[in-house]
């Protein structure tokens, strides 16, 4: 896991203090944000109880705070611009895996990662889903782990993370056709649509990793 080190609660409480109120927030908006309760913050920030990997992984992710500082106070606290093409994700990072994406996103409820997943060669701010379906069919298959960066609209023919009129989570071939734009399946049994005003597109794929039995 991402996190699963020692460290002193009541040094990381205090750092989560320090990031809240440099944010200007109170208790209560902030606990809220993270999908935790006032009295659960309270109780971190002071050091009585230990925050879980799935709270410092949504800090991080969030707040783009550096896993570094929050754990052992050393370096800056935020992550520094856009990720570099040589910035990949190294043994000491982690790509959270999302149970769902919630109304919400890009903020991240502790209660919707999954897991964390090591996978080599990524840029640092993926996230990774579940594909369920054969919409994406034969590009992406039933059961396979979709890596996407979150903000990235994509270009021509690239797939994009979108929401569409009914405000369901898809996957889709973003394509456009002189001033036109089409979100199409790779499934041709799927008809392609045109965006509306509902729809937003939440994230650029990066890549699809799949397991092979053999």
């Amino acid at each position: 896991m991402l996190f699963s080190q020692s460290f002193a609660s009541a040094d990381v409480g205090s750092r989560i203090r320090n990031l809240r109120q440099s944010l200007g927030q109170t208790q209560k908006d902030f606990a809220t944000a993270l999908g935790i309760v006032q009295g659960f913050l309270s109780a971190v920030e002071s050091g009585k109880k230990t925050p879980s990997d799935t709270l410092l992984i949504a800090l991080c992710q969030t707040h783009g705070i550096r896993r570094e500082w929050l754990l052992t106070g050393e370096g800056g606290m935020k992550t520094v611009g856009a990720a570099r093409p040589a910035e990949v994700a190294t043994e000491n990072s982690g790509i959270p895996l999302l149970k769902r994406i919630s109304s919400t996103f890009p903020a991240i409820d502790p209660s919707e990662i999954e897991d964390v997943l090591r996978l080599p060669g990524l840029p640092p701010g993926c996230y990774a889903l579940r594909f369920e379906g054969d919409f994406m069919a034969p590009t992406i298959s039933d059961g396979d782990l979709v890596i996407f960066e979150p903000g990235r609209r994509g270009e021509n023919k690239d797939i994009v993370l979108v929401t569409n009129r009914w405000g369901e989570v898809i996957f889709r071939r973003l394509r456009l056709r002189g001033d036109e734009v089409y979100l199409a399946a790779e499934n041709a049994s799927y008809v392609p649509f045109r965006p509306d005003p509902d729809t937003r597109i939440l994230g650029k794929v990066t890549a699809i990793w799949r397991q092979v039995k053999i």
